[in-house]
């Protein structure tokens, strides 16, 4: 009997999607110890120069033209999947990808970036390929870019995008509800305590998180954590910069003669560990973050939202009341003033997120991917 052999497919634009394939692949590994996985970034079979300028540009954009991307986002919200835009979209890395998937034969593909699901779904429709494919939409609203007939199986991180889906004519059954997968780090319950004690942290006073993501794109930090270490009311400060050097060195300076404890971070592996100790997170709405940090029931604060998919992730929090969002940077000291003070409204918070989600999220989605293989499986040798 050959072994079980899984195709994922994510991409580089964004940490999220890469960490949302990450987490299933570690689950069905462990479901499946013998199971060949290849985790493919969808850039590899664009042109070099096209990538890197769309990756490049995709990036600036949210960090110097965040408004410029929203339009770009809504605009293309409700694009018609025979338009000449949605045809371009499906055409990209397609020779190339076909040529793999011949190659590898695989039992089936999960998809983690919507541009791909696409690409996959229009070589169904020309029937070109005879594989189960399966996306993970990674956020808490639904765009059209995510909505392709000819996918198999969805899996949603909330009601919300269920109702999405089936109202833009994904048949219901195809559609499960499980979260948006995350790490298995951050469902295991960690020792506050001796976390508290590694960083050097006062238990008794409040601690912020504050989270740019891998690029640093958070608008204003600098200005946050300078105003966030040096409140007057005792609390303390982890910062994470992610890749963005420039940005780790002008927090540095920031926050130098600061009277509040600071710890300062570039890129890290143990987000799990600084979620645990902290009592809010300050950061940007992207759809893995969020999840992350609600799968440790811990409350957010989104500042100047990205609009786009980041907006609506930031709107899907302050609806459920695990979320506050700060538009301006009077309000965010506003908002973590009141937070720091108020223990009862961060717990109101916390239980807020700990009910947001369904929970083990990864291990439903590799389930429901298991399970459409057995089914395809069985329809094939009955056909």
């Amino acid at each position: 009997m050959s072994s079980l052999r899984v195709l994922v497919i994510s991409a580089k634009f964004g940490a999220g999607h890469v960490r949302a394939a990450e987490a299933v692949i570690d689950v069905i590994r462990e479901k499946n110890p013998h199971a060949e996985i290849y985790h493919e970034d969808f850039g590899a079979y664009l042109n070099k120069v096209f990538n890197s300028v769309l990756k490049t540009a995709y990036i600036d954009m949210i960090k110097y033209t965040p408004k410029l991307w929203g339009k770009f986002y809504y605009k293309t919200s409700e694009i018609p999947p025979d338009s000449l835009f949605q045809r371009f979209l499906n055409g990209l890395g397609r020779r190339e990808l076909l040529t793999y998937i011949h190659t590898l034969q695989p039992d089936l593909i999960v998809c983690t970036y919507p541009t791909i699901s696409g690409v996959l779904a229009q070589l169904r429709k020309n029937q070109l390929l005879n594989i189960p494919l399966a996306t993970v939409v990674t956020d808490y609203a639904i765009h059209n870019q995510w909505v392709h007939q000819g996918i198999d199986l969805y899996l949603v991180g909330s009601q919300e995008v269920y109702e999405g889906l089936v109202k833009r004519g994904i048949d219901p059954n195809c559609i499960k509800i499980t979260g948006i997968p995350v790490s298995l780090k951050f469902e295991s319950e960690l020792n506050r305590k001796e976390l508290v004690d590694k960083f050097g942290l006062n238990p008794k006073h409040p601690t912020i998180l504050v989270m740019g993501g891998a690029y640093g794109v958070l608008n204003g930090a600098s200005r946050i954590c300078k105003m966030i270490a040096g409140s007057e009311i005792p609390v303390q400060l982890i910062i994470v910069c992610g890749k963005d050097k420039r940005l780790y060195n002008t927090i540095e300076r920031a926050v130098r003669e600061s009277k509040n404890k600071v710890l300062l971070f570039g890129f890290v592996r143990n987000v799990e560990e600084l979620m645990t100790v902290s009592d809010v997170v300050i950061t940007k709405a992207g759809g893995l973050t969020v999840s992350e940090a609600l799968t440790k029931q811990l409350p957010l604060v989104i500042y100047k939202p990205i609009p786009g998919q980041e907006e609506e992730n930031a709107n899907f929090l302050k609806r459920i009341g695990a979320g506050k969002i700060a538009t301006h940077e009077e309000e965010l000291g506003q908002i973590m003033g009141a937070l720091i003070e108020n223990l009862d409204e961060r717990e109101t918070m916390r239980q807020a997120a700990s009910c947001a989600i369904p929970g083990r999220a990864a291990e439903k989605a590799a389930d429901y991917m298991l399970e459409l293989i057995d089914d395809w499986n069985s329809t094939q040798k009955a056909g």
